[in-house]
């Protein structure tokens, strides 16, 4: 019985780093996304994925069919829907002008590919919201609000 037990803990071990070992990076890179840290100094980042990827694991021989990636995913979305409405702030990444709902939804829909219904039924809103939400999110990202003329970085007035 210990054998088989061994035998079984030792085949889930195996199945989980080989899930690591191709999703990690992935999911890591939404994750400093969400918490818009950057790529090199991301220990907000690395600790939701980590916590998301314990609880994947520990669900590991429930999942039955399920997805893996889309279990963690999931879980990285939660852990930070729960904590960064008054946590999250910009550290300096890509989406640092977002607030942490803009980020988000933004991730999953755009860099996840997640559907806009699936979205909605992750976060319990409304598809229209998250549809609104996206789309001024996607707005913000790709025209960034212009400062005072002249103020550009290393030119001098005058």
């Amino acid at each position: 019985m210990r054998e088989r037990q061994a035998f079984q803990d030792a085949r889930r071990a195996r199945e989980f780093e080989a899930f690591v070992a191709g999703a990690a990076g992935r999911l890591l890179h939404a994750a400093t996304l969400l918490t818009a840290e950057r790529p090199d100094d991301n220990p907000r980042a690395r600790a939701l994925l980590t916590a998301a990827l314990a609880h994947t694991y520990a669900a590991w021989d429930r999942l039955r069919g399920e997805d893996p990636y889309d279990r963690t995913r999931q879980q990285v979305a939660l852990r930070f829907a729960r904590g960064a409405w008054r946590r999250h702030r910009g550290h300096g990444g890509v989406l640092e002008r977002l607030n942490p709902q803009e980020r988000l939804i933004l991730v999953l829909r755009m860099y996840e590919g997640v559907a806009e219904e699936q979205t909605a039924a992750l976060l319990g809103l409304p598809a229209d919201r998250v549809r609104g939400i996206c789309a001024r999110a996607m707005a913000t990202a790709l025209h960034p609000p212009r400062g005072p003329a002249g103020a550009l970085s290393g030119v001098v007035r005058p």
